[in-house]
């Protein structure tokens, strides 16, 4: 068969997606099955069945990009800090690539949405991108002139568990994290901790959206704290990476406020005159992951 196709498998923790585009990054055709959770034999299995699948369907033979809940260690070339935790410790490089006959490329989540949102999405023709992922977690993915900046230990753009820039009194030690740390930024930007905020300060129990919508004092106090936090979490980032664009995704960026509010607090902690870094929404949302997995091979 031709290889003509670029093929992006997205391995979430109830389904694992597939895509196929053209050389163009047109979308041909798109599948998912149900994710074989705790199972990783079924797990490799189902990832082939898609590829092979969608390469039947159309005729066409693709290159292969992954994007995982976690990531490849550089150390052994097995999978860490996974949330689909049977994957961690196992060899996912070397057997998708030996039952899919090809070399196959594989990275994190966050850094395939920064990708797709780098190469035709909201920030398209940026030379430098931080895409964050902020929903039942806090993610995030660096691109430089369209690749995803993965760094010797595999972890580069990993903001969520940085700790809460220019912390104020009454946010220490700040909320536990999974991470063994308190205070981390996902512990306060992930949707989950908006709710949890919102319930701290009212006493209701709401989802971020609905927060969102509400148009009272109570939600007023609970998202502009939220956005000062977001506004120095960022600015942190601008203030080491510099990137021409900063790409939301996740539940949280739904929350359409964020695109004005958070680049007009975040200048009070940048270390600049002025600030030209855009905040933008996502062009694919939910998409977005299984197309920059097809993405980690480039155009040229």
């Amino acid at each position: 068969m031709q290889e003509s196709l670029r093929i992006g498998i997205d391995m979430g923790g109830t389904k694992v997606e597939a895509i196929a585009l053209d050389l163009d990054g047109r979308e041909l055709l798109r599948r998912r099955v149900p994710t074989p959770r705790g199972d990783y034999p079924a797990t490799l299995a189902a990832v082939c069945s898609l590829v092979e699948g969608l390469e039947a369907e159309l005729g066409a033979r693709g290159s292969v990009g992954v994007g995982i809940p976690g990531t490849v260690s550089p150390a052994t070339d097995r999978v860490k800090n996974a949330n689909s935790v049977w994957l961690i410790g196992q060899p996912l490089h070397h057997d998708l690539a030996e039952r899919l006959g090809r070399e196959v490329r594989i990275a994190n989540d966050a850094d395939c949405f920064a990708v797709s949102e780098a190469t035709d999405g909201a920030a398209a023709g940026a030379s430098s991108v931080f895409g964050v992922i902020v929903g039942t977690g806090t993610g995030g993915g660096i691109v430089i002139h369209g690749r995803a900046l993965s760094g010797p230990n595999a972890i580069a753009g990993e903001w969520g568990h940085n700790p809460l820039p220019w912390p104020r009194a009454d946010e220490l030690p700040g909320q536990p994290c999974y991470c063994g740390k308190h205070g981390c930024i996902e512990t306060w930007l992930s949707g989950p901790a908006l709710e949890r905020e919102f319930r701290r300060v009212t006493g209701d129990g709401l989802r971020g959206s609905e927060i969102a919508k509400l148009a009272d004092s109570r939600a007023e106090a609970v998202l502009g704290a939220y956005e000062n936090r977001m506004a120095r979490a960022l600015a942190s980032v601008i203030n080491i990476l510099d990137p021409e664009v900063i790409v939301l995704g996740g539940g949280v960026s739904n929350i359409t406020r964020l695109y004005d509010n958070v680049p007009r607090i975040w200048g009070d902690y940048v270390f600049s005159d002025r600030v030209d870094t855009r905040l933008l929404p996502p062009k694919y949302g939910d998409s977005s992951g299984v197309r920059g997995a097809a993405w980690l091979w480039p155009r040229n």
